[in-house]
């Protein structure tokens, strides 16, 4: 039975949080660096030292072909007109895809092609599904006003690569305009 267990979890649907997992959790001084506005974040960062998500990844297999997934629960907010966002990654073994299963609230996907350029937003919304090929950027945004919650599937030998996200960053940001999300070229974010 002990066996069986490790191909089976269960959520609370109003939390989502992991029975028997830990969610590791990313708050905003966590993401210095990824936001445009830097003069919005440290004065948000003076304020509060908010949570802006948090991820539990469940990891039952690690042999050839296996998968992994995380539940992950992206907070409502903005830094400036920037939404809240993930920290965003590549995976290390670069040709893995992944997918995201949206599950409450509103957001979206920015994908950027590995290079930095070519960039696209994807709606994630409850019941929608975003697949990102492999050799891409992505990071989840929350541009709604009630936290943002979904699953993503992934190869298990994906691995994940945040350090070189964090020494280029996304070309693309998405910031609220006219009252809806819009993706835009980085240096015009902030006039």
């Amino acid at each position: 039975m002990l066996e069986l267990q490790k191909y089976m979890a269960s959520f609370d649907p109003e939390t989502f949080e992991v029975a028997g997992a830990v969610a590791k959790k990313r708050y905003l001084s966590d993401l210095r660096g990824c936001f445009e506005d830097t003069s919005a974040y440290e004065a948000a960062l003076a304020t509060q030292d908010a949570l802006l998500y948090q991820v539990t990844s469940i990891e039952p297999a690690d042999g050839e072909g296996d998968l992994h997934y995380g539940i992950g629960v992206l907070m409502p907010g903005r830094i400036g007109n920037e939404y809240f966002m993930t920290k965003g990654h590549l995976h290390t073994w670069r040709g893995a895809a992944e997918i995201y299963i949206g599950l409450r609230g509103e957001g979206a996907i920015l994908l950027e092609d590995e290079s930095g350029g070519n960039g696209r937003l994807l709606p994630l919304r409850a019941n929608q599904i975003v697949y990102v090929p492999g050799h891409t950027a992505h990071r989840t945004v929350n541009t709604g006003n009630v936290p943002l919650s979904y699953i993503g599937v992934y190869p298990a030998r994906a691995g994940h690569d945040y350090a070189a996200i964090a020494a280029r960053n996304f070309n693309h940001v998405v910031i609220k305009q006219n009252g809806k999300p819009v993706m835009q070229g980085r240096n015009a974010a902030v006039a």
